[in-house]
């Protein structure tokens, strides 16, 4: 009895040897299966909550509105868009000459910054229709209006070719500043060493009778305080942007502004291809008009901010005077036509899309 129950199991397990292999392979099987099921959910978890973070850099200071209240708050709006997955390390450092923003981008100096096409007349023609006389009375309604022509009829041609364009704005109206005497007519500008941007801004200039030459916004303080320059165009902002009120003696505000100055903000191509579609998707969406809309709304909120500091200063502050106003206009129809000229040459008819924008700026700002 003992042999054989001892003996009984051994024959039972020769039997089902088989069948307990088969049972080994189908338990492995099964681990096996949990394991690659585990690997690949923790694959798509680390896929979903991958972190991409890009360079971003601006050429004027970090206290002024592009850098603080535009730059920084849309690298904020981004990262809560793509819930984490995109992020920005701002730059201690430009990489290169404001002027050259656009190659820097393009070259992968930095991924994502902004130029004024002021800076790039040359090579963005249709975004000197906003810089021209006679826009709009805020930076946000510039900024809207513009946005709305720029992707309708501008983005088509894709000037910006090299780059992505994420969004297009402006500053606020553009203004007369100068140490040496009160302008009330254009012929007051006479002779007047004026610093400015270039683009609009300086064909403006020289119409007007002045000794225009282009240097950088940020140059302007030593500029006025050297002496090297009589007087700059600018918005109300770069009051504070460059604390020119203790250098600056008279401002002249003109209706709407008699130029302008408009921005491209764009990320490296190749960095932007490597993102996903749905990080693309909620970039654009706080890009394009959302984007146009808030740097507008805080160059109108630094405009509003400067005006008081210039009046702390006792800056002298006069409203262009119906002469003034007049000789602006006269003197400003043959850079209006040349616009128009130079964009339908371009393949965008120039005097359609002229009209539309002023009818785009009424609207908005019918709706503002």
């Amino acid at each position: 009895m003992t042999g054989r129950k001892l003996g009984g199991p051994i024959p039972f397990i020769k039997r089902n040897r088989g069948g307990l292999n088969m049972a080994r392979f189908a338990t492995a099987a099964i681990y096996g299966s949990a394991a690659l099921v585990l690997a690949t959910f923790a694959g798509w978890s680390s896929a979903a909550h991958s972190q991409t973070t890009l360079t971003m850099s601006s050429w004027v200071p970090p206290s002024h509105l592009l850098t603080k209240d535009v730059l920084s708050v849309w690298a904020q709006n981004v990262e809560k868009a793509t819930e984490g997955r995109v992020k920005f390390q701002m730059l201690a450092k430009h990489p290169s000459a404001a002027p050259g923003t656009f190659d820097a981008v393009r070259d992968g100096l930095v991924d994502v910054s902004y130029v004024t096409a002021s800076y790039t007349p040359a090579r963005h023609i249709f975004p000197l229709l906003p810089e021209l006389p006679g826009g709009g009375a805020t930076a946000e309604i510039n900024s809207v209006a513009f946005s709305r022509i720029h992707w309708k009829y501008f983005q088509p041609v894709n000037e910006y070719k090299g780059v992505k364009l994420l969004g297009v704005f402006t500053h606020g109206p553009g203004q007369m500043f100068n140490t040496k005497r009160p302008i009330t007519k254009v012929e007051d500008l006479a002779g007047m060493k004026i610093r400015s941007g270039g683009g609009i801004s300086e064909q403006m200039a020289r119409a007007l009778g002045a000794s225009a030459f282009v240097k950088p916004a940020p140059e302007s303080y030593e500029l006025l305080s050297s002496g090297v320059a009589d007087g700059t165009f600018f918005p109300l902002e770069s009051i504070i942007s460059f604390k020119l009120d203790s250098v600056v003696k008279y401002a002249t505000l003109f209706p709407g502004g008699f130029y302008g100055s408009a921005f491209g903000f764009f990320m490296n191509e190749d960095k932007w291809n490597k993102l996903s579609k749905a990080d693309q998707d909620a970039i654009m969406s706080v890009s394009g008009e959302a984007l146009a809309r808030l740097a507008g709304k805080a160059w109108d909120a630094t405009d509003r901010a400067a005006l008081e500091v210039m009046k702390k200063a006792n800056i002298q502050i006069e409203e262009a005077s119906p002469e003034l106003i007049k000789g602006v206009q006269e003197r400003s129809k043959d850079i209006i036509e040349k616009w128009k000229k130079d964009a339908t040459a371009k393949g965008v008819d120039g005097a359609k899309v002229f009209a539309e924008f002023h009818e785009e700026l009424k609207r908005v700002a019918a709706s503002n």
